[in-house]
């Protein structure tokens, strides 16, 4: 028993116990039968050291134990290789104590260098990071570890910590006590020392009240509690940076108001040890550097605050109780309690409690936190509901469709914040350039400081320290890193609030770039619920017959042709029989048998590819349909050409205008359509639109998207149906009208909500106006930096000029942060249909 307690766990011959396998266990995409699962078993069989391989084809998910030399990268690097990929997965993060933009490189480079992670993006204005990784190969505790060892901290977001608005919060009040603490500390150092210059004859009262010693030996004392205190945050976080080599905005603070703080304590208790004449103190420097610092940071908290409220705001209108019927009784519960399938009543005026379906009861509601659109909206029984939106003067019984993050606001709520998260390319070259900045401005301090030292006269050290301290001090990149996220967080959030939704926040930047707007015709330009408009019979045709046997066709389809056909025979009162058969052509029309008799209905091309002849008439009748703008359809009855009947799709309201307002912004305007040619000409003449694509199939929407881009350079395509996806998907930027199919709203990149084109010219004016602000603003970053650092480092007095003091250059670079997120903040009153701003212009509409 001795023997194998003493040598269970160490043996001096064989050496430390073999440290255990790790199990992991994670999908695998393209696994279809059991050869796949062989293959795959084989390739992580044969990676070095692995062991318990098993892949089960049912759950699509293989496990596996790999020892520490293996990373479980390697397995999702095989596995791609072979051609059984990982899925992909992220998770989002709340960084804190970052405050520059190299705070942001050094996150994202902390978290792109574990193993395994595709991709890391992280946002300065909101606190978070989005990394990308296969799923099961990357454990969150080695992300949170990485950013741990760059220096900061990293949670889950949501994990039971506080949420975005709760931290900005929390971290703005936490600014606040700081800076009043360093205000009420600082104040008498300030006073202290510059005194002399406001009141003649102070510091020579003061030395015969206190003696000579103790006025330094207070500000030393004060400053001292400055620097521990409210300044503690900066050399907690930027000492470490620095003694890692990897310094941030932190570290230069730290280095500045560390200087100027020990060279007056020195002169202070040590004033022999320096060269005659340079014993000076700056502890009034230390500590109002220290306390601008803090304004400036309290300043910025606030407007981040100010930024971030779009959704907030949007979050907050969402009630929190419904009443739910229970026994013939409304019971007040919780908004969180309820369920799928519970029936809510909403009183008149107040604000529904979820998506779902009225059962009964009629009302107006007003819909437009949500689409932008001021009517109300009414509502019967079978409309659907939104959560958040107002009720009118009547009452609504509704059934709950959806709950939690299901609902339309919280699926708003996440892709404004997925935008706002975002990064545009121009993000790209900041990041670059900031990455290199601060041990950039390290080394133009420190050899503003030797320069100083060897050539200015003597007593040189004083002037050498002040000067190097500036340079560290305004030159903080600050405003560098706020110039972009900050403007994304404000646009995204104020086109929220007029119901444009960005799902990609660089899709703002492309958009401003588009030269050409492709619009769909049905449910896009026009209303998409078509009307039966004419009927014309054949020689020997009774029109009701036909009618008749037309709409029992279309019941089977789900166009919203078929639903006008539908419409219109019974609104004639004809009995629609069951169809007996029925197949679908996309784009070109459907056929089957009804009443025993073989029934075609589609366009002129759909006969074609039938191989039926039209009769004369029925086609000079339709033709002259098509030239008034509507859309004519044939039909066969028995392999004959029998009728021509035809459909009219509204013009939306306000459709003219829109296209007359892009065209006026100097944008190519065409319209792509499966219409039939002559209605879609009618259609587009009466818009105004010069550029028409008709009788395009899905598929040739792609290459009429191609098209148009190599003619006319960058395309935005705006639809709403299935038949739109793969044209929003090609399309530099897509936009998808919210009332349309969830297709095409998963395959936009914008989506307007309101189902109005204005929306759209909306969407224009905000993209621009927010590329405007963040030209602006990085301007403003970069230009302060470029010409303030030389004067920092003293360049004027070569002219004769003066020095800026490390005060007026704590003042400078906080007032540069907050002139960027002022800047910024002017976007909340963006938007609308004027036209965007001219290069070099201030802002799309007055602030």
């Amino acid at each position: 028993m001795m023997g194998r307690s003493i040598w269970g766990g160490m043996d001096d011959r064989t050496g430390p116990a073999p440290v255990p396998h790790a199990p992991l266990s994670f999908p695998v995409a393209g696994m279809s039968c059991a050869a796949c699962v062989g293959r795959v078993e084989r390739v992580l069989a044969a990676l070095p050291g692995a062991r318990g391989v098993s892949v089960n084809l049912a759950s699509g998910r293989a496990s596996l134990s790999l020892p520490p030399e293996t990373t479980p990268a390697r397995a999702a690097e095989a596995l791609a290789e072979a051609g059984y990929p990982v899925p992909g997965t992220e998770t989002v993060f709340t960084v804190e104590g970052m405050t520059c933009a190299s705070c942001l490189g050094r996150v994202e480079a902390a978290l792109a260098g574990v193993p395994g992670v595709t991709g890391a993006s992280v946002n300065l204005a909101t606190g978070r990071a989005v990394v990308r990784y296969p799923e099961g190969i990357v454990a969150v505790r080695d992300l949170e570890a990485a950013v741990a060892a760059a220096g900061y901290e990293a949670a889950v977001a949501g994990g039971g910590r506080p949420g975005p608005a709760a931290r900005q919060e929390a971290e703005a009040a936490g600014l606040r006590r700081d800076l009043i603490l360093a205000a009420l500390l600082g104040l008498p150092v300030v006073v202290l020392d510059m005194g002399g210059h406001l009141v003649p004859g102070f510091h020579h009262a003061l030395a015969q009240a206190l003696g000579e010693r103790a006025p330094a030996l207070i500000q030393a004392v004060l400053a001292t509690l400055v620097l521990a205190w409210p300044g503690r945050r900066f050399f907690a976080r930027g000492v470490p940076g620095l003694l890692r080599g990897r310094p941030d905005m932190n570290a230069l603070v730290a280095l500045g108001s560390g200087a100027a703080y020990l060279y007056s304590l020195v002169s202070t208790l040590a004033a022999g040890s320096l060269p005659a004449g340079s014993a000076h103190l700056y502890f009034e420097a230390a500590v109002l550097i220290v306390g601008l610092i803090l304004l400036g940071r309290t300043l910025e908290a606030r407007a981040k605050g100010r930024a971030g409220r779009a959704i907030a705001r949007l979050m907050d209108l969402a009630p929190k109780t419904a009443r739910v019927l229970r026994d013939g009784t409304d019971v007040e519960v919780p908004l969180g309690e309820l369920r799928v399938g519970d029936v809510v009543r909403v009183r008149p005026g107040e604000r529904i409690a979820a998506d779902g379906i009225v059962v009964s009861g009629s009302s107006h509601v007003d819909e437009s936190m949500v689409t932008g659109e001021p009517a109300p909206v009414a509502k019967g029984v079978g409309a659907a509901t939104v959560g958040g939106t107002l009720n009118g003067p009547g009452s609504l019984d509704l059934r709950v469709g959806s709950v939690g993050a299901d609902t339309v606001l919280a699926q708003i709520a996440a892709m404004v914040e997925r935008a706002q998260g975002g990064k545009l390319p121009i993000q790209a070259l900041v990041d670059r350039v900031t990455g290199r900045f601060v041990p950039a401005v390290i080394a133009v301090a420190l050899a503003t400081f030797l320069a100083w030292l060897a050539l200015a006269p003597a007593p040189a050290l004083g002037p050498a320290l002040v000067n190097a301290i500036a340079v560290l001090i305004i030159a903080c990149p600050c405003a560098m890193g706020l110039a972009t996220p900050t403007s994304i967080l404000v646009g995204t959030g104020r086109a929220a609030e007029r119901g444009v939704l960005f799902r990609d926040g660089a899709a703002l930047q492309r958009l401003r770039d588009v030269r050409v707007v492709a619009l769909d015709k049905t449910g896009t330009l026009t209303e998409g619920r078509p009307r039966l408009t004419d009927f014309f019979g054949g020689p020997g045709i009774r029109e009701d017959d036909v009618l008749a046997l037309v709409g029992a066709l279309e019941t089977r389809s789900e166009h919203p042709v078929a639903g006008a056909i539908v419409a219109g025979a019974r609104a004639r009162g004809l009995s629609l029989p069951e169809p007996e058969g029925f197949s679908a052509l996309e784009g070109f029309g459907v056929s089957g048998r009804v009443a025993g008799r073989a029934v075609a209905v589609g366009a002129r091309r759909y006969m074609d590819r039938l191989g039926i002849p039209l009769d004369p008439g029925l086609a000079e009748r339709a033709e002259t349909l098509a030239g008034t703008g509507r859309s004519p359809l044939h039909v066969a009855l028995d392999g004959r050409h029998a009728a021509v009947l035809a459909v009219a799709d509204p013009i939306k309201a306000g459709a003219r205008a829109a296209v007359d307002a892009l065209r006026a912004q100097g944008l190519v305007v065409a319209m792509v359509t499966g219409d039939d040619r002559r209605t879609a000409e009618g259609v587009a003449h009466s818009l105004g639109i010069r550029e028409v694509a008709a009788e395009v199939l899905p598929g040739g929407k792609v290459e009429a998207v191609k098209r148009l881009r190599a003619a006319h350079g960058p395309v935005a395509f705006v639809g709403d149906g299935i038949n739109d996806a793969p044209a929003l998907a090609e399309a530099d930027v897509g936009l998808a009208i919210g009332t349309g199919t969830d297709i095409a709203v998963e395959s936009a990149d914008v989506v307007l909500m309101s189902g109005s084109l204005d929306a759209l010219v909306e969407a224009l004016a905000l993209s621009r106006a927010v590329m405007a602000n963040i030209r602006q603003n990085l301007f403003w970053a970069f230009a302060y930096n470029v010409a303030l650092i030389p004067v920092a480092a003293g360049a004027l007095t070569l002219f004769g000029g003066p020095a800026l003091s490390p005060v007026l250059a704590a003042g400078a670079m906080a007032l540069s942060s907050v002139f960027v997120l002022a800047n910024a903040l002017r976007l909340r009153r963006a938007g609308g249909p004027t036209p965007p701003p001219r290069p070099g212009t201030l802002a799309a509409r007055p602030a």
